[in-house]
C-alpha cells in the first residue's frame, strides 16, 4: 500500500536531534517529494518569521523541536523551558494553519500528565490534576499544543494531532550529566565509576519511582505511523507498556555495564513523579503501533553506542 507521505512536502522540526534523526529516516523511506529540516542555528522557531518561512509550500508538519532535559535542568531553568517550548509550538501551528498545511503532528510529553494520575495513564486523565512540580512548566508548555490543535480543529477544520511519547532512550542519546535524562545519566555514571575503580555511585531520590521507557527507533516508527494513519482530535500515548522502578533500572544498568559497587541514594534530591506507566491501547487500535524492543536489549544498544562514541562526546569544546 502506498504511504500517505509519498510525494508529500514534509517539514520536520527537530530533525537533527536524537528522535528527529530516526523520524527523518522513517519519513525518507516513505518517498516524500521534499523533507525540509530547519536547523536552529539559522531558523530559530521562537521567531515568528522563521516559522513562516519554514512552513511555506509544505503539506505536512511534524513538530519535534523542543528544549528538554532531566530534573536538574527543569529545576534550574523552568522559565526558559516554559517560554521557549510554548512559543515555538504556538507560532509554528498558527503559521502552518495560515499557510494551508494539510496536517500537523505535535509531539507532547509524558510530563503533561497530572502528578497523581491513576496507573496506567489513560489519555482521558490528562486534565485531572496538576503535573509533577519539578517539570510542570515544560509539561504544560507542550500540553498547550493539544489545546491549540483541538481549538483549531473546531474553528478552522485544521487537521492537527497530538502524540504523548513516554521517556525515550537509545543510541545517540544526550549523555551530558547536566541536561540528560535518567538512562544516559545512569549509563555514564556506572561506566565512569567502574573505570575509575570507585566503590559506589550516588543517585538522586530513593529509587522508588517507576518509569516506562520507549526505545527511540520504536518511537520514530510510531510517530510516522500516526502521521500516515491517524486524523483524530483525541491525544494518543506512545509507549512500551513496560514499567520499572528507578532502583531496578539502576541495578540493571549496573549489571549491563559491569559496575559491581554500591548504589547509594541521596534522598535530599527529588524523586519526580511517583509512577509512570501508559495505557497504550489507543495507539494500537488507531494506527497499529506496538513497541517491539525489550528494555534490556535497548539498554545494551545504548551502552554499546556510548562506549563507541564517548571519546568524541566527552571531547572538550572549542
Amino acid at each position: 500500500m502506498a504511504s500517505a507521505l509519498a510525494g508529500a512536502r514534509v517539514l520536520l522540526t527537530g530533525g537533527a536531534g536524537f528522535l528527529g534523526q530516526r523520524v527523518a529516516a522513517e519519513l525518507k523511506a516513505r518517498g516524500p517529494a521534499e523533507l525540509r529540516i530547519p536547523r536552529s542555528a539559522t531558523e530559530d522557531l521562537r521567531d515568528r518569521a522563521a516559522c513562516r518561512r519554514a512552513v511555506q509550500d509544505i503539506d505536512i508538519v511534524l513538530h519535534l523541536a523542543a528544549r528538554v532535559g532531566g530534573i536538574g535542568l527543569n529545576q534550574a531553568r523552568p522559565g526558559e523551558l516554559f517560554f521557549d517550548n510554548l512559543l515555538m509550538g504556538l507560532q509554528l501551528m498558527e503559521e502552518a494553519r495560515l499557510s494551508g498545511v494539510e496536517k500537523y503532528v505535535a509531539i507532547g510529553t509524558i510530563c503533561a500528565y497530572p502528578k497523581f494520575t491513576p496507573v496506567p495513564f489513560r489519555e482521558e486523565d490528562l486534565w485531572n490534576g496538576y503535573p509533577e512540580e519539578t517539570n510542570a512548566p515544560y509539561g504544560l508548555a507542550k500540553k498547550m499544543q493539544l489545546v491549540q490543535a483541538q481549538a483549531y480543529r473546531q474553528q478552522y477544520g485544521f487537521n492537527a494531532i497530538f502524540l504523548l511519547p513516554v521517556n525515550l532512550y537509545g543510541p545517540g542519546d544526550n549523555f551530558d550529566l547536566v541536561s540528560s535524562h535518567v538512562i544516559p545519566a545512569l549509563i555514564r555514571k556506572m561506566l565512569e565509576a567502574k573505570e575509575q575503580g570507585e566503590d559506589s555511585v550516588v543517585l538522586w531520590g530513593d529509587g522508588s519511582p517507576t518509569r516506562e521507557f520507549l526505545y527511540v527507533e520504536d518511537a520514530a516508527r510510531g510517530i510516522v505511523l500516526a502521521t500516515e494513519r491517524y486524523d483524530g482530535a483525541a491525544p494518543i500515548n506512545l509507549g512500551s507498556g513496560e514499567e520499572i522502578s528507578i532502583r531496578a533500572l539502576a541495578e540493571l544498568i549496573a549489571n549491563l555495564t559491569g559496575f559491581r559497587g554500591t548504589i547509594r541514594w541521596d534522598t535530599t534530591k527529588p524523586n519526580g513523579q511517583p509512577r509512570r506507566k501508559l495505557d497504550i491501547s489507543r495507539a494500537e487500535a488507531a494506527f497499529g503501533f506496538r513497541a517491539t524492543t525489550p528494555l534490556r536489549e535497548g539498554l545494551r544498544q545504548a551502552i554499546a553506542w556510548y562506549q563507541a562514541h564517548r571519546s568524541e562526546i566527552l571531547r572538550p569544546k572549542g
